[in-house]
């Protein structure tokens, strides 16, 4: 019986969508659009601070340095604020709540960089976790396999009581071969709840 939700973070909670933070930056120019996809989002260092390797602090010198001067302090935002605006995922923060009410444990499982301890926090439905990994502590990220049994290992949890909800594939299918249930999110709230009912979720409130 599932008794742990467990979420990714990056489009599935909070919208991660590097052409809406260059269009929020002003970036309309389709080559240095490109540039930047290249050289930051897609980048080395990008996966880096994901690993824990490096910091945006860190990283940022060595981004800069492919970047064309004229660029260069709209980078330095998409690298360093690109969570101000904190957009959620439309429903999902009532999906997390109608979760918690029905008794359910939530916990978040995310690869993402240091920066993450701060801006997270910034958000109201952080207060509905029980608790988090984020890949950057531990030098290891989805899909690898590592990263399922560690958390398992972290919360003391029993695998065939976790449910992971991701928005890539390859990560539910890693989660699935440790011993999980997955559900693949797709961006729409409504049909995430119907692919948990059919998983077994019990929430009163969805049967209304």
């Amino acid at each position: 019986m599932i008794k742990n939700i467990v979420f990714d973070m990056g489009n599935v909670l909070i919208r991660f969508d590097p052409e809406m933070f260059m269009d929020q930056e002003g970036v309309t120019d389709e080559a240095a659009r490109e540039l930047i996809r290249r050289e930051l989002f897609h980048s080395v260092e990008w996966a880096q601070m994901d690993l824990g390797v490096l910091t945006e602090e860190t990283a940022e010198p060595l981004v800069l340095k492919r970047i064309p001067m004229d660029l260069r302090e709209q980078v330095k935002r998409l690298l360093n604020h690109w969570w101000d605006k904190r957009i959620c995922i439309e429903g999902m923060e009532d999906v997390l709540q109608d979760l918690k009410a029905s008794g359910y444990r939530i916990y978040l499982l995310s690869n993402a960089s240091t920066a993450q301890h701060h801006y997270w926090p910034t958000f109201p439905m952080s207060r509905l976790f029980d608790g988090k990994l984020i890949s950057c502590d531990y030098g290891v990220v989805k899909p690898n396999p590592e990263i399922y049994h560690l958390f398992i290992r972290q919360f003391g949890l029993k695998t065939e009581e976790c449910l992971f909800i991701d928005d890539q594939p390859a990560n539910i299918a890693a989660a699935i071969q440790c011993g999980w249930s997955g559900i693949v999110f797709h961006g729409k709230a409504e049909e995430l709840k119907k692919k948990m009912k059919s998983a077994g979720i019990i929430v009163k409130r969805w049967n209304a």
